[in-house]
């Protein structure tokens, strides 16, 4: 059973577009953004559209291409390897979340902490061999990954149409290029981005290319595919519209964990800011926000306008406006304009207020003792918006925190996800 979580009242921004009389959905992509461990606000929106979506439409919502970025392809990939399960899946990513020990996930690595340590005071490491290059020992995040994604249960979904396709974002390190891998049902070729700094890469989709994604630098040490390192594709593609689309989606539900501040602080914020700003922990997660701030708005934006400009030809000129100016861009190699829905869920509540909240608990404190604990409550006792700690608090409580507001932000959404739904399930019959 679905826990009760309190309702709320959805982000600002959070919204539907309109579609078009020339609306044919044929593919829905569920695209999850980065955010570390805010990724847990991800799960409660996608519980409530698995289950309560699904019993409002009364039969299960058809979800088959799966996008992701750092927190967001951990996500994805643990819910696409579970196609086969198409409601429960929910429960059983929840379950990983808020099982999360965080000084089991957050393990500092004392020899790498002290080689990077070495490196900045210009010691040259002893060894290349074995090179990690990060303060946490990855072996939690590892085994939580791997024993969620069984080998070949992508291609199995795949092969047996459950499935459509799976995008992972990642950094190429050697390159600073994004590489979106991809796996898909459909063969030959796939256009995609002009933009030289975005590669798309077929493979194989596997653990480890959500691993790859994950790998916050300095935090989490990079991974290695096909011999090649490859980090966090958050630093240059957060929210993942893109790669979703172009592997054949036409409706979108977008799910991001970040909070946006639509007022001016008030005047006793703001100056509690100010006077905290030389602390290198507020700094540090300040930059974080900036680092992972995607043009989502934009992107939306730009496809409400399109959807405008269809339905606006249509009015004017009839219902084979849309036909007339696709063969017109195929005589130019350009692709089609199609008409696209978007539901957008974005977290309502101020997530790294949360994180300070928590560290200050007595759950936390019995939870997470020695030095890590004592580390992680100074900086939240030294901060009302612990933006830093909400990226690394890797902890059962704070996670199903987080997964509340994502499912009351996605209640609120209610009405919009069934009839986005809805549509899409008349056509398919």
């Amino acid at each position: 059973m679905p826990p009760t979580f309190p309702t709320r009242d959805a982000a600002p921004s959070s919204r539907s577009l309109p579609p078009t009389s020339q609306t044919h959905l044929s593919h829905v992509g569920l695209v999850l953004a980065g955010g570390s461990a805010r990724g847990a606000y991800e799960v409660g929106v996608v519980r409530y559209v698995l289950e309560e979506v699904s019993r409002a439409l009364g039969r299960t919502v058809p979800i088959d291409i799966f996008s992701g970025t750092s927190a967001g392809s951990i996500n994805a990939i643990m819910l696409a390897a579970r196609a086969d399960e198409p409601v429960r899946r929910g429960q059983l990513l929840a379950d990983q979340w808020t099982q999360l020990q965080v000084d089991d996930v957050v393990r500092p690595a004392p020899a790498e902490i002290l080689t990077l340590v070495g490196r900045l005071l210009g010691r040259a490491p002893r060894s290349s061999s074995g090179r990690r290059g990060a303060f946490f020992d990855p072996a939690g995040i590892q085994r939580i990954v791997r024993s969620g994604v069984k080998p070949g249960a992508i291609t199995e979904h795949i092969r047996a149409g459950r499935l459509t396709a799976i995008s992972i974002s990642t950094t190429h390190v050697a390159s600073g290029k994004t590489v979106v891998f991809f796996q898909r049902r459909a063969s030959g070729t796939l256009r995609w981005s002009h933009d030289p700094t975005m590669v798309a890469r077929p493979a194989l989709i596997t653990a480890e290319h959500a691993l790859a994604s994950a790998a916050v630098p300095l935090a989490f040490p990079a991974v290695q595919i096909d011999g090649d390192f490859y980090c966090d594709g958050g630093l240059r593609q957060n929210v993942p519209l893109s790669p979703a689309r172009r592997l054949g989606a036409d409706g979108f539900i977008v799910v991001n964990p970040r909070y946006i501040r639509e007022e001016e602080p008030e005047p006793a914020l703001a100056i509690e800011r100010e006077q905290i700003y030389p602390d290198p922990f507020f700094i540090a997660g300040k930059a974080m926000n900036a680092l992972l701030l995607d043009r989502i708005e934009n992107d939306i934006r730009r496809l409400e306008k399109l959807n405008a400009v269809i339905a606006a030809g249509e009015r004017r000129y009839g219902p084979t406006f849309g036909a007339a100016i696709n063969e017109e861009l195929g005589r130019a190699g350009e692709s089609a304009m199609r008409p696209i829905e978007v539901v957008y869920i974005r977290a309502s509540a101020d997530i790294g207020v949360m994180a300070a909240d928590y560290v200050r608990s007595a759950t936390f404190a019995k939870r997470v003792r020695g030095l890590l604990g004592r580390a992680l409550r100074r900086i939240g006792e030294a901060e009302t918006e612990a933006d830093l700690l909400s990226y690394v608090l890797f902890d059962g409580p704070f996670a199903g925190a987080l997964a509340e507001i994502g499912w009351s932000d996605a209640k609120a959404q209610h009405d919009a996800l069934v009839t986005f739904f809805a549509k899409r399930v008349e056509r398919a019959t």
